[in-house]
């Protein structure tokens, strides 16, 4: 093989690689397969400013995605794209978008954006009604307790943790 086709052969083999090196995989709840951004979507396409400013429970619009840390987010407006844009940390769910619950627990459930909460202007995700219901009764020590155990599992693979 001459040095022209290798090199060639080595471009377009990195050009598969890098789009997913710079995501960490284990720290996100995301849908599986890769949006046109050759990322994975967060939040189920949900869009997190309507939820983080008014609760509402819309789908976001792939023509508005913002793609923070290796994750694409929808949004249903220009404007909310824009808000996430300038303050992802503002906008973006806690723990990866994982429901807080189970994080607490020392686990990675999936997050889903019909049962969210806004505490201290930052989005919590929870699996399913009866385990946010369970939440409210003590957001203040589960939260505490969902910061000390992320740290743990952030980068753990969910099937790795037991």
């Amino acid at each position: 093989m001459n040095t022209k086709l290798l090199f060639t052969m080595a471009v377009a083999a990195t050009a598969f690689v890098v789009p997913v090196a710079g995501y960490a995989a284990d720290e996100y709840n995301v849908s599986s397969g890769i949006t046109t951004r050759g990322v994975p979507l967060g939040v189920h396409g949900f869009d997190t400013v309507a939820l983080s400013t008014g609760g509402s429970v819309i789908h976001g619009d792939a023509t508005h995605t913002i793609v923070n840390d290796g994750v694409a987010y929808y949004f249903a407006t220009a404007e909310a794209a824009s808000l996430f844009a300038n303050d992802p940390e503002k906008y973006a769910p806690q723990y990866g978008g994982f429901c807080a619950y189970a994080v607490a627990l020392g686990k990675k459930f999936d997050g889903d954006p019909r049962f969210a909460d806004i505490v201290a202007g930052k989005l919590y995700l929870f699996v399913n009604a009866s385990i946010f219901a369970e939440y409210k009764k003590d957001k203040e020590n589960i939260l505490k307790e969902a910061d000390k155990m992320w740290a743990g599992i952030r980068s753990t693979a969910v099937e790795d943790i037991r």
